[in-house]
């Protein structure tokens, strides 16, 4: 734009005003938002500009050394601009390298990698988050091995950003110590709901900014399964996309009979209390806890992952991880890799 102002005042009438050191501006300011190439190409049009306009005005005899003086500004400045612009680059990628270095330990202390082999249960589990540069989003899981039997969790968080990430830490925190010592799998949904409301009410945890998003959006989808000896798996749905059951090569959604509202609206509208429910779950069965960003995956035509076909097209002989690997590809496959949601799921494969 500056060179293009030039250009027109060096046509016009007031070509007498001298616009030479505002031209050799242009490559400067381009290093700091363009790079390399974008400071070469600035100043090869300020060079350009400075040329026409000499030209068409006949300066090339009366004001030769003012010219040359200009072209020569425009190279220092430039050559200075593409070295600045590269030492800015190296050091916002070693910052970013580093801030993913600590986001990939959060993820792994946060969301830990299940246990292959867990009481009568073999799992494995994926996250992916979506979005360029993030490594942890608003998804969350676990599964634990307790006295009552393999619990596991899977939850959404509303909303974006820090108090996501820090719904999640809350929710996997509660949902990890209430396990151990709750008999009932309904009470630790309702240990981890309380632990959410104790969060968002401590003074001074969401900025400003945050607020707002808080209030609108604070609440998160969840379901807790319990498998123990018995061949059935307890349920306790908040508001979560139903798990999915494979047996026989054959696909089902375990819907709850009730639904329940997800944690953070139990004091907007009044619902029926957290009750579990109990499906069988026998030998040879696989059962997939996921979150929304699985089923509502997009491709270009707008079509969603068709999750219950994928499953039935799967090897049976696959273990519990090959298969979400395999899940994990036709989801990158429908969505061509772009991914507008975080994804994660827990395959449970019931043992003989």
């Amino acid at each position: 734009m500056i060179a293009l102002g030039v250009l027109g005042i060096e046509l016009s009438p007031a070509h007498d005003l001298v616009t030479g050191p505002v031209l050799t501006t242009t490559p400067a300011l381009a290093a700091l938002t363009m790079g390399p190439v974008g400071t070469l190409s600035a100043a090869a049009l300020a060079a350009s500009v400075n040329a026409t306009s000499a030209t068409y005005n006949h300066s090339w005899g009366t004001q030769t050394q003012l010219i040359i003086g200009n072209f020569l500004g425009i190279i220092v400045v430039s050559v200075a601009g593409v070295i600045l612009s590269n030492a800015v680059r190296t050091r916002r990628q070693s910052e970013l390298d580093q801030v993913r270095r600590i986001a990939v330990a959060a993820q792994e202390v946060v969301l830990r990698p299940v246990p292959e082999l867990l009481g009568p249960v073999r799992t494995a589990s994926l996250c992916l988050t979506a979005g360029t540069g993030a490594l942890v989003g608003g998804d969350l899981y676990d599964a634990v091995q307790t006295r009552y039997g393999v619990r596991m969790i899977v939850g959404d968080v509303r909303g974006k950003g820090l108090s996501a990430i820090r719904a999640v830490a809350v929710a996997l925190g509660a949902f990890r110590e209430a396990v151990h010592y709750e008999g009932e799998v309904q009470e630790v949904m309702n240990h981890c709901a309380a632990a959410l409301r104790r969060e968002a009410a401590v003074p001074g945890t969401y900025s400003q900014t945050e607020l707002p998003e808080v209030l609108m959006e604070g609440f998160t989808t969840a379901l807790i399964a319990q498998v123990s000896d018995e061949p059935v798996v307890y349920l306790v749905n908040r508001g979560h996309p139903p798990p999915l059951l494979l047996r026989g090569g054959r696909v089902r959604a375990l819907m709850p009979a009730v639904p329940l509202l997800p944690l953070g609206l139990e004091d907007l509208v009044d619902g029926p209390p957290a009750e579990p429910e109990s499906f069988p779950f026998l030998p040879g069965d696989r059962l997939l806890l996921y979150t929304d960003g699985v089923i509502e995956a997009r491709n270009g035509a707008n079509e969603f992952l068709p999750l219950a076909q994928t499953m039935e097209e799967i090897p049976r002989d696959t273990s519990p991880q090959e298969f979400l690997d395999e899940v994990h590809t036709a989801l990158i496959r429908h969505t061509e890799g772009r991914l507008t949601d975080d994804v994660a799921m827990i395959l449970v494969d019931r043992l003989d």
